[in-house]
């Protein structure tokens, strides 16, 4: 017999499934390769399930069109790639700044500006840390699989809602376009998270005014309490306030309530670590050749193993160093000419910290993840 809730699905597909699955009935984009069937496929699903789909004139107006159907309280989403992601980096700074839950698919292709559109890369990890100005913290997911491409983007839409922040979720575009089995969740098989709704008289309600887990309840436009939303550094009422001591208050919590909890939100996953020497470190598509070269190295005899980072932002660091705390060596093979090791570096100083690059719009293969390893001996 099939399981019904076994599917062939490519990562675009798997994303737009966990977006549906987390209660996403939003989307608002612009076709960009190599993301876009996940527009074509949420116009399609969207107004079958009572749902909304727009397409919009550029990033810049998608952006805004998920804050505002987000601010009336729906959960929603976009999908775009490079290009598309600086120009939405302006509205993401009104999101953060604002507090407004949405999620950012963000299907990597190779760069700068144009690039080579059709081809891989991994070199938005900046980008998705520090694309919007100011001081902020960011929550991004760095899947490496289908599954995962279907798992992560449900927990950020989880995460998104929990902490009321934008969320990124990171693919590139061999992962994205690939196909392997899904399995998919049955209705209650994982919890959704909702955001928190203001409680108590409407006259008393404060837009800014966080719980004790630096949290404000957030209503929708329309309810009876008053939601306000400035890009402004602002008040507990939404007012703007340019107080110094009230500028770093705030400032402070937008920022405590990610990389304070971390520990809640980072994630990574290890294989062959318990008796490793020496550790690849990686994530989405070139994760997938690493584990490949392990295997390969491993028959011989060699004691490595591999460290995929899920979560990107906020840095895993403390689950990192824990899991390479037995490792004389670590070696991070990315596509682009090195992010992901200047945070390796950062966090595990103590160790022997190695770089292999490449940013060719080519997928980075087993072999040479071997050839790198062989030449740090």
């Amino acid at each position: 017999m099939v399981q019904s809730n076994v599917k062939f699905l490519s990562g675009n597909e798997a994303c737009i499934e966990g977006a549906l699955y987390a209660g996403a009935r939003f989307y608002a984009g612009y076709p960009i390769t190599p993301s876009s069937e996940i527009a074509q496929i949420a116009s399609e699903r969207l107004p079958a399930l009572g749902g909304c789909y727009m397409q919009m004139e550029d990033e810049l107006a998608s952006m805004g069109a998920i804050i505002g159907a987000s601010c009336c309280g729906i959960k929603s989403f976009t999908a775009t790639s490079g290009p598309g992601f600086s120009l939405m980096q302006e509205n993401l700074g009104v999101a953060v700044m604002g507090e407004i839950p949405c999620v950012v698919i963000n299907v990597q292709r190779s760069g700068p500006s144009t690039g080579l559109a059709t081809s891989p890369a991994q070199a938005d990890i900046m980008q998705s840390r520090w694309g919007t100005h100011g001081d902020h913290a960011s929550v991004t997911l760095t899947p490496s699989s289908v599954q995962e491409c279907y798992e992560l983007t449900i927990r950020a839409f989880n995460l998104s809602e929990k902490y009321r922040f934008p969320v990124f979720v990171l693919t590139d575009k061999t992962v994205a376009q690939m196909r392997e089995k899904v399995i998919l969740f049955t209705p209650g098989e994982v919890e959704l998270i909702e955001r928190k709704k203001p409680s108590g008289f409407p006259e008393d309600y404060l837009s800014y005014q966080p719980d004790d887990d630096a949290i404000p309840p957030m209503a929708s436009f329309g309810d009876p309490h008053l939601l306000r939303i400035t890009s402004s550094t602002h008040d507990e009422q939404g007012f703007t306030d340019d107080d110094p001591t009230n500028a770093y208050k705030l400032i402070r919590r937008l920022y405590d309530k990610i990389e304070g909890n971390v520990e809640e939100i980072g994630q990574i996953k290890s294989y062959y670590m318990d008796d490793a020497e020496t550790a690849f470190i990686s994530f989405g598509i070139t994760a997938r050749a690493a584990l490949n070269a392990v295997l390969k190295i491993r028959e011989r005899g060699n004691r490595v193993g591999l460290i995929n980072i899920l979560t990107m932002w906020p840095f895993p660091a403390q689950k990192l160093k824990k899991a390479a705390s037995n490792c004389r060596n670590l070696l991070v093979p990315e596509m682009n000419l090195g992010q992901l090791v200047r945070e390796v570096e950062r966090v595990c100083c103590d160790k022997n910290v190695h770089s292999y690059n490449k940013s060719d719009g080519k997928n980075i293969f087993p072999g040479e993840i071997i050839k790198a390893w062989s030449e740090i001996l």
